[in-house]
């Protein structure tokens, strides 16, 4: 008997359609063969779903059996074929009929169960696209699913229970998406914790309002890993349609658990220093999302900046620019959306006491030298704010609390402020489909930061005294609109502009 079941597998982002076809002879040698390139993983699908029935209570047919998972020249990875393969054995042996315009997939597990499986939303998505009205889904993975309206998303104990409901004997009810609410993600530091560093915090909320990349260089002990991780506590919440991005990243990549739901906080990446490439830019034979994509409308924290070996370091150029990365492989190419916040952090020095006001630095010139030419040029232009922070002195440590609390502000008042600056560039580009200020292209920039003879003349100036190339010319207006929206202000003036050339950079690379 032939059935054929309909399910799909995901490359990247993209979902495409796989018919699960079943065929049971009644002549040959018993058998369970899967064809269809498939992969390690659905390979052994056949011990998985040949033992959950077993474990069901349900006899397994001592037949030939072959599955063949079509289009046959598309290669398949991934467990959540285990449900649709089962089900269509099971519907060949006892006669009955699949539910029409439905979707199958999930893990199972040796006892029948249903294991929670990667890429529900995903699933769910192109469900709604192919106007398939319902999907069959591991219960763990039915809110995840269920976040996409229009598709009935019915939740799946174990194998029993669904067959139990294709042979008529119980009623399953489609789940109903229950959000959690995202919190704001805690940080490890308030900034009112921050000692001094008022120009540093200004920089760090300026590049959370405007979306805006932040090198920060200086001393050890001087406070730029604080200042990045104090980051999280003044970012404002997702919106809808930034959030839904995110999910379906983290859905592809399996970074969403059991009963996940849309991923609302803005994500904080930071991987350590010895990261391969890979890692960081995603790939492998079936090419992942790598930190930079799991950063996306976050922020990526790459401290000891200096530290990454340049390989790495270069491979954040394309995407620091399109704000997306295509993988190429021989047999896939993929593209993940990176449209991050990097907040990068070095010492100046191998030692990091060249411009500490008090410690010797100990390195020679060409130890410098070296250094410092891990971070190409290509690299410092294409980063926004550049800033140097200082040496806190010591007469900052014997500030009590109550002096502390009252001379700094508080995370939750600088979140205020940029939340507010967010929503004067969501309401500017409610038609252009960015969020940003920083994810502005150079059409925007003339359509909607508009500036005055005393301002243009101001930044001619600036970019024939600091040789700025055309790409920081354009980030130098980005800069001043986004500290304008800070302010409320509807003109960018040359108070503006002249804040923004305070953040050019200062490493010297000579």
């Amino acid at each position: 008997m032939f059935i054929k079941v309909p399910s799909a597998t995901n490359l990247g982002l993209e979902t495409i359609g796989v018919d699960v076809e079943v065929n049971i002879a009644n002549r040959g040698l018993p058998v369970f063969e899967i064809v269809g390139l498939p992969g390690k993983t659905v390979d052994e699908s056949r011990e998985r779903v040949k033992t959950a029935i077993i474990n069901s209570q349900i006899e397994f047919p001592a037949r030939r059996i072959i599955v063949n998972l079509a289009p046959a020249d598309l290669p398949k990875q991934g467990s959540f074929y285990d449900l649709p393969i089962a089900i269509g054995i099971l519907a060949s042996v006892l006669e009955f009929r699949i539910p029409e315009n439905s979707l199958f997939f999930g893990e199972l597990s040796l006892d029948g169960t249903l294991r929670h499986t990667k890429g529900a939303l995903l699933f769910s998505l192109f469900a709604r696209e192919k106007g398939i009205k319902n999907i069959f889904v591991p219960e763990a993975s039915a809110n995840e699913a269920a976040i996409i309206k229009g598709v009935d998303v019915y939740p799946i104990k174990n194998l029993g229970q669904l067959l139990s409901y294709c042979l008529g004997q119980i009623k399953i009810e489609p789940a109903e998406y229950q959000e959690k609410e995202g919190k704001p993600r805690e940080a490890e530091f308030d900034m009112k914790e921050i000692l001094g560093q008022e120009q540093s915090k200004r920089a760090i909320e300026i590049a959370a309002a405007g979306g805006h990349n932040l090198f920060m260089i200086g001393s050890p002990g001087s406070g730029k890993t604080m200042l990045a991780r104090a980051l999280p506590g003044i970012l404002p919440k997702l919106e809808e349609e930034e959030s839904l991005e995110v999910t379906k990243i983290y859905s592809a990549s399996g970074n969403i658990g059991p009963d996940g739901s849309l991923v609302t906080v803005c994500p904080f990446r930071a991987p350590h220093h010895s990261i391969s490439q890979v890692g960081l830019v995603g790939g492998g034979s079936r090419p992942q999302p790598g930190e930079i994509s799991l950063a996306h409308r976050g922020v990526l924290f790459l401290d000891e900046f200096t530290e990454f070996p340049r390989s790495v370091i270069e491979s954040l150029r394309q995407p620091m620019e399109d704000g997306c990365l295509t993988i190429a492989r021989s047999m896939a190419r993929i593209t993940y959306p990176s449209r991050f916040i990097l907040i990068a952090s070095a010492n100046p020095c191998p030692c990091g006491y060249l411009y500490h006001p008090k410690k010797a630095c100990l390195c020679n010139q060409r130890e410098i030298n070296k250094y410092r030419k891990k971070i190409s040029g290509p690299i410092l232009d294409r980063i926004d704010l550049h800033i140097e922070v200082p040496i806190v002195e010591a007469k900052d440590f014997s500030q009590n609390e109550s002096d502390l609390s009252q001379n700094n502000e508080s995370s939750n008042l600088i979140r205020e402020r940029i939340i507010k600056a967010r929503e004067i560039q969501r309401n500017r580009f409610s038609q252009d489909r960015i969020f940003t200020n920083a994810e502005m292209k150079n059409t925007q920039i003339k359509k909607y930061c508009l500036l005055s003879d005393e301002v243009k003349k101001l930044l001619v100036q600036a970019v024939m005294n600091f040789h700025l190339s055309a790409r920081s010319y354009f980030k130098m207006i980005k800069i001043s609109r986004t500290i304008a929206d800070l302010e409320g202000a509807e003109q960018i003036t040359a108070s503006h502009l002249a804040e923004a050339l305070q953040y050019r950079p200062k490493i010297r690379l000579e």
